[in-house]
């Protein structure tokens, strides 16, 4: 069998020795064989968590699909780098640190950043208890603002963004022709997205945010255009070049990420860099509630600590398992009590087994 760490090898060897694995590929909307860019090597990039509130059991289907895929992947022998980011700077984390400041001044929790934190650190103590294995790397917006900068400058330096007089910088989609390719939208159906306000300023009300200017009494850092933060889609495409560089095998996240956040991504990583690939996008189907969209705004939630709380990990662990990745699946607590059956016969049979 030929060296699996040489990237010499031809294409049609890159596999050899491993069973095939076929991905559902959602820019091609096909499965495809996984063959790496590099023999014996993953890099895969899969979006954290806005860690602004406790995670909901519409992140634990997300994260524990992907901790398969990454658990297979390592099984099959390659070295896999994986990816998983946090974003800590947001306007849902601003405004509920505001919402701490309102009740309680001294709340620790009214500084983003702490609030962000803490939330961060209960998502791993949930992912512990779903017994997700930790990513390679686990990036934040907050520690990377020199790589974002440095992204922003570079899609100025190549015309595909643009800075207006308040420091405000937003990316053009006007220059990138294929706008709209993942998605399979064309530009004059798009909106300019969530977390993305409609402002007459822009070229194109599709245009999106690159660089916030910083507003009174909200978290910012300097930068080329004045005071102020990254936007929501330049954290990913900065941090997933940083830890994989800009052509990696596996870009993953839930299937409402990929217009406008993944369609985005997209379109300012190829246009800072020409060689910009990702060789497969990978996405997870949504939660429904009792038959219903997921939704925090209507209250038709469950956080994963509530949903653990109740039954044990693993039983959650394995009904969200129990469907295809890229299938919606149903929660309800008849559902989940049947996985708790299930998983109470298993360890059953095992144990009569020892």
């Amino acid at each position: 069998m030929a060296d699996e760490n040489d990237s010499s090898s031809s294409s049609s060897n890159l596999n050899s020795g491993r069973p095939p694995l076929m991905l559902y590929n959602t820019m091609t909307k096909k499965k495809e064989l996984f063959v790496p860019k590099v023999a014996g090597e993953v890099g895969m990039y899969v979006c954290g968590v806005t860690a602004y509130d406790y995670s909901h059991i519409g992140h634990a289907r997300a994260y524990v699909a992907f901790d398969v895929l990454y658990r297979y992947l390592k099984e099959l022998g390659y070295k896999v780098t994986y990816v998983r980011n946090f974003t800590d700077v947001d306007d849902k984390i601003i405004n509920r640190a505001k919402e701490h400041k309102a009740t309680n001044p001294d709340d620790p929790l009214s500084d983003p950043l702490k609030l962000s934190d803490y939330f961060c650190e209960e998502f791993l103590k949930d992912m512990d208890d779903l017994h997700c294995l930790p990513p390679s790397h686990q990036p934040c917006v907050s520690g990377h603002i020199k790589e974002i900068i440095e992204m922003i400058e570079e899609l100025i330096k190549k015309d595909s963004a643009y800075c207006l007089d308040d420091g405000d910088v937003y990316f053009s989609v006007d220059k990138f022709k294929r706008y709209g390719l993942l998605s399979n939208r064309k530009l004059e159906d798009n909106r300019a997205g969530e977390r993305v306000s409609v402002d007459p300023r822009k070229r194109n009300p599709a245009d999106f945010a690159l660089w916030k200017s910083a507003k009174p009494g909200e978290i910012s850092w300097p930068s080329p255009w004045g005071n102020g933060r990254p936007g929501w889609h330049i954290e990913c495409s900065a941090m997933s070049a940083k830890y994989l560089s800009y052509s990696f095998d596996i870009h993953g996240g839930g299937i409402d990420l990929i217009f406008p956040h993944h369609e985005n991504e997209l379109a300012q990583s190829c246009a800072a860099c020409e060689e910009a690939h990702i060789g497969f996008w990978v996405h997870n189907g949504f939660v429904n509630i009792n038959g219903e969209k997921m939704s925090k705004s209507t209250g038709n939630y469950f956080t994963i600590r509530q949903v653990t709380d109740r039954y044990h990990p693993l039983s959650v662990r394995y009904f969200l398992l129990s469907m295809n990745y890229g299938s919606p699946v149903n929660f309800s607590l008849y559902q989940t009590d049947l996985a708790s059956d299930a998983i109470y016969r298993i360890y059953q049979a095992s144990f009569l087994m020892l």
